[in-house]
């Protein structure tokens, strides 16, 4: 088996989890599940990014000792992974030891010409924890977070990114570093092309105010937070502890980031750099969501409309956000969540589609086959072959090209084909004439829903999980030849909602 490393981004801990992260860690989900369908071992990280001034900032805010504000936070982002049924390896906080020392020998693995010390004075934007230029602003304001960012100045630690500016190039453009969708990786070329610039890696610690991990040998410098975060990815994998699990997955195996395009420069471009400089191997892909907008807005505290995705899991169930999220919003883009989109998914795709099929086809089989089909691979038409081929042949090539949302398009495209294949065959009335061709029929729509199940399994893995127990079916059998479907009877997957 070959090994597979994937990671979400890890967000601050100075607010709740929003429905924006549940779609990162959902995709996220997708891919690891994907691949170990594919065979391969798997280890997927996420976790929370508790160093930043703005959770400082938080706590202060909130009237609560840091130490205490971001372990309850981080807390939440814990539950929510498990609340959505995210079947991540590990979770990291970068405030834990492991992650202490990891960010520290990381420092000193740099190569120590690419780091320097410098007074400056700049403008940084503490919502991004990034220093900004006149020209990334708009009306003097950061676009990102709409204030006006602080006049800093002060002595600190640089890296020398732009002695990578050509490698880093390279990488890219030529998909060594692939970047997906290729408008992000076409907007980080023209970003290089502009020419990159030294960065600021270190704060003062009374800037800082005492909060973060110590530059080695340099205690009156707190690590820039992006320079210590971006290294939680390998120390996940024990790389202070010099792990094999680090050689396996991250030097030796496939690296993929899962990031929101707020965050692409971040990874694409300065994480890139300090692996160079470090002499460690890179990431192989960075995958690029976007932003989730609430009934075409913003996601914004001060219009009141934030979703919290606990809520929703608890009103709908887990597999129907995690469907509706993974359907609605595309993989690559901006998408927007409704209420009422999300309960006309669930009536049209989910009961009426999936739920009716699943229904009607163990009815079929209890009524007319005492609950049994024994199936015969040679009763199953080209036909019906060749659609299954057609459609998995689309679906892995959307996976592998972050197109989950079209992925599971074709899944429902052969949802809706079984559906009319039943219609169209009308087995409730073969059924009271020819036995032979109502098992003809029974068989061909057994083989069509299993491969459905299968196909759902990355998706809506519970969901998935019904359907193999409902049909009786053994997801480990070696072949399905002669194999006896003992389908159950239930109460439906996706009662109508109210």
């Amino acid at each position: 088996m070959s090994k597979y490393f994937i990671s979400t981004a890890i967000p601050y801990v100075n607010s709740d989890p929003h429905i924006g992260f549940a779609l990162e860690l959902i995709q996220a989900d997708v891919l690891a599940r994907y691949q170990r369908l594919l065979e391969k071992e798997v280890f997927f990280v996420t976790g929370t990014d508790e160093n930043a001034l703005k959770n400082v900032q938080s706590a202060e805010k909130a009237g609560i000792e840091v130490n205490k504000f971001v372990f309850q936070n981080a807390e939440k982002f814990r539950k929510l992974a498990e609340v959505l049924n995210i079947s991540n390896n590990n979770f990291i906080r970068t405030t834990e030891e492991r992650h202490i020392k990891g960010a520290q020998k990381f420092w000193k693995a740099c190569k120590p010409e690419d780091i320097y010390k410098k007074s400056y004075k700049g403008l940084y934007c503490v919502g991004c924890e990034e220093f900004k230029t006149h020209k990334d602003l708009i009306e003097g304001m950061c676009p990102e977070h709409r204030v006006k960012p602080e006049e800093v100045e002060e002595e600190n630690y640089f890296f020398k990114l732009s002695k990578y500016e050509k490698e880093l190039f390279r990488l890219i453009e030529s998909d060594e570093l692939k970047i997906t969708p290729s408008s992000r990786k076409n907007e980080i070329l023209e970003f290089i092309r502009g020419g990159l610039e030294d960065f600021s890696i270190s704060r003062s610690r009374e800037r800082a105010k005492n909060w973060g991990i110590s530059v080695p040998e340099d205690d009156s410098q707190i690590m820039y937070v992006w320079f210590d975060a971006l290294t939680n990815y390998m120390n996940a994998l024990g790389y202070a502890e010099d792990d094999v699990r680090f050689n396996e997955y991250w030097q030796n195996g496939r690296v993929t980031h899962l990031v929101g395009k707020g965050i692409t420069r971040f990874h694409a471009i300065y994480w890139p750099a300090m692996l160079l400089s470090a002499e460690l191997a890179l990431p192989k892909e960075i995958f690029v969501h976007g932003y989730v907008t609430v009934d075409g807005d913003k996601i914004s505290k001060s219009i009141g409309n934030v979703v919290d995705p606990f809520n929703v899991v608890e009103k709908y169930g887990v597999d129907i956000v995690r469907y509706f999220l993974l359907r609605e919003i595309p993989s690559g883009e901006d998408g927007d969540f409704s209420y009422k989109k999300l309960e006309d998914r669930y009536n049209g795709d989910l009961a009426n589609g999936l739920g009716n099929l699943v229904q009607r086809t163990v009815t079929l089989i209890d009524n007319n086959l005492d609950g049994e089909l024994i199936y015969k691979p040679d009763l199953i038409e080209s036909e019906v072959k060749n659609k299954i081929d057609e459609l998995f042949k689309e679906y892995v090539g959307n996976l592998d090209n972050f197109l989950l949302h079209e992925a599971l398009g074709r899944s429902w495209d052969l949802v809706g084909y079984a559906n009319k294949y039943i219609d169209d065959e009308k087995p409730w009335v073969v059924a009271k004439g020819d036995a032979q061709d109502f098992l003809n029929i029974m068989n061909n729509t057994v083989f069509i829903l299993y491969n459905i199940a299968w196909m759902l399994v990355p998706f809506i893995p519970e969901t998935a999980d019904k359907i193999f127990t409902t049909l009786g079916a053994n997801r480990d059998v070696e072949t399905l030849e002669n194999y006896k479907f003992k389908v159950q009877k239930t109460s439906g997957l996706f009662p109508r909602l109210k």
